[in-house]
C-alpha cells in the first residue's frame, strides 16, 4: 500500500504562478475574500484587484512574505511623516501612502498563501504596522494643529490632543485582541469571522448597533479613513487656513473617538464573544 493517501504525492507548488488567475485562486480563496473583520473595505472593493499583479513581481524576488509585511509597516510609518510636510502637500503624500499601505498589507498574505509560510510571526507584525500607523497618524495630526513653530503653552494643547486621540484609537483597536486573548485564557474556541458573533445579545444595544451603521463615525479612525479625512481638511484649509481646518478635524475626532471606545466595549460585553 502506498505511503501517500492517493497513490502518489501531491505535486509542490511552483514558486511562481503561471498566470493571474491561477494566483488569485490560491491567494484569494472565498474564506479570506469572505472574511467579515479582516478585510477593509478599499481590499474589497479596488485593492485586491490590484493586488495579484503586485504579488506576481513580488514572487519573481526571494523577499519573504514577512519581508513584504516590514515594507507594510515602513509606508504606514511614511504615511505618517508626511503630515508633518504642512500644508495640503503633505495631506495628498499621506493620501497616497495610505492607499500604498493597504495595497502592500494585501500582497503579504497572499505571498504567504502562495509559498505556504503563514505564521503567527506575520500575524504579529502585521499587528505591529497597523497598530503603530494609526496612533502615529493621529500624533502627526496633532503636530500640524499646533502650526510651526511651536509656541509654549498654547501649542502644545493640539500636540496633547493629537497624543490623547492615538491613546484612544490603539485602546479601541486593542479591545478586539483582548477579547481573543480572554477566551484563549478561558479555553474558548476561536471567534468564527461572522456576523452572528458579534451581535449584541441585548435587544436595546443592538439596535443602538444597528442604528451606528447609518452614521458610521467608529470606522474613522484606521489610517486610510484617516488620511482622507485629513486630505478633504487640507482642501477646506486652502479657504480657512490649514492650521485652523487641522483644528476643526482634531477636536471633531477626539470626543467622536472617545464615544466610539465606550460603544465598542459596550458592545463587546453584551455579545457572545465574551460568553462562555
Amino acid at each position: 500500500m502506498s505511503q501517500f493517501p492517493h497513490g502518489r504525492p501531491a505535486a509542490p507548488r511552483p514558486a511562481r504562478p503561471s498566470s493571474i488567475a491561477e494566483l488569485k485562486a490560491v491567494a484569494q480563496p472565498p474564506e479570506v475574500r469572505g472574511r467579515r473583520n479582516a478585510e477593509h473595505w478599499t481590499a474589497s472593493l479596488y485593492l485586491r484587484r490590484l493586488s495579484p499583479y503586485v504579488t506576481w513581481v513580488l514572487l519573481k524576488t526571494s523577499i519573504s512574505a514577512n519581508g513584504v509585511t516590514g515594507l507594510m509597516i515602513l509606508t504606514g510609518w511614511a504615511t505618517a511623516a508626511a503630515l508633518l510636510i504642512p500644508g495640503i502637500g503633505g495631506a495628498a503624500l499621506a493620501l497616497v501612502l495610505g492607499q500604498l499601505q493597504m495595497l502592500v498589507d494585501c500582497c503579504d498574505g497572499e505571498v504567504a498563501r502562495w509559498r505556504g509560510t503563514s505564521s503567527p510571526a506575520g500575524v504579529f507584525l502585521d499587528k505591529v504596522g497597523h497598530y503603530t500607523t494609526e496612533s502615529l497618524i493621529p500624533i502627526a495630526l496633532g503636530i500640524r494643529a499646533a502650526g510651526y513653530p511651536f509656541e509654549a503653552p498654547e501649542d502644545f494643547f493640539w500636540t496633547t490632543l493629537g497624543l490623547l486621540l492615538a491613546l484612544v484609537i490603539v485602546l479601541n483597536k486593542a479591545l478586539n485582541d483582548m477579547v481573543h486573548v480572554a477566551r484563549a485564557n478561558a479555553g474558548l474556541d476561536k471567534l468564527a469571522d461572522k456576523h452572528g458573533e458579534s451581535e449584541p445579545s441585548q435587544a436595546l444595544v443592538a439596535r443602538l448597533r444597528r442604528a451606528a451603521r447609518f452614521v458610521p463615525f467608529h470606522r474613522l479612525y484606521h489610517s486610510v479613513e484617516l488620511t482622507m479625512l485629513i486630505f478633504a481638511f487640507a482642501i477646506v484649509g486652502l479657504f480657512i487656513g490649514g492650521v485652523l481646518a487641522d483644528r476643526i478635524l482634531l477636536v471633531a475626532l477626539v470626543p467622536l473617538s472617545i464615544l466610539a471606545l465606550i460603544g465598542h466595549f459596550v458592545a463587546i460585553m453584551a455579545s457572545k464573544r465574551v460568553r462562555s
